[in-house]
């Protein structure tokens, strides 16, 4: 599999460092769409604050990822769900972390989560 990043400069706004307008996927041979996933220990319970959730949603997603023999760098899109704007910075951070420094596709929607405890949702897809 291969990926190209495009960053058009031309007729679009400037990707920032972080992340890349898109991404083409060549020859794929698998494709996991990963759910939303939130920061609950295996228990079901929240981290006690972002910070926590953050660590929980990608330890969480390390699992779900390794369970399909992937690896965060199979990451090639990404979907943030916020409970407040002010949760941006920290979730960023947490996601360049994650990933290496290596950016993506990414998208960062505020919401009102199901349980107001939950802070952040993270849903991605990965590649093969």
């Amino acid at each position: 599999m291969q990926t190209i990043s495009h960053n058009p400069t031309d007729g679009v706004y400037p990707a920032t460092p972080d992340y890349v307008h898109a991404v083409e996927v060549r020859d794929p041979t698998r494709l996991l769409f990963v759910a939303g996933t939130m920061g609950l220990d295996p228990a079901g319970v929240p981290g006690a604050d972002l910070t926590a959730q953050l660590d929980l949603i990608w330890s969480n997603l390390r699992a779900i990822l390794a369970s399909a023999g992937m690896t965060v760098d199979n990451i090639v899109r990404l979907t943030s769900y916020l409970r407040d704007p002010a949760y941006a910075e920290a979730n960023a951070a947490a996601r360049t972390a994650a990933l290496g420094g290596r950016p993506v596709p990414t998208t960062a929607i505020v919401v009102q989560t199901l349980d107001p405890h939950w802070l952040v949702e993270i849903e991605i897809i990965a590649a093969a």
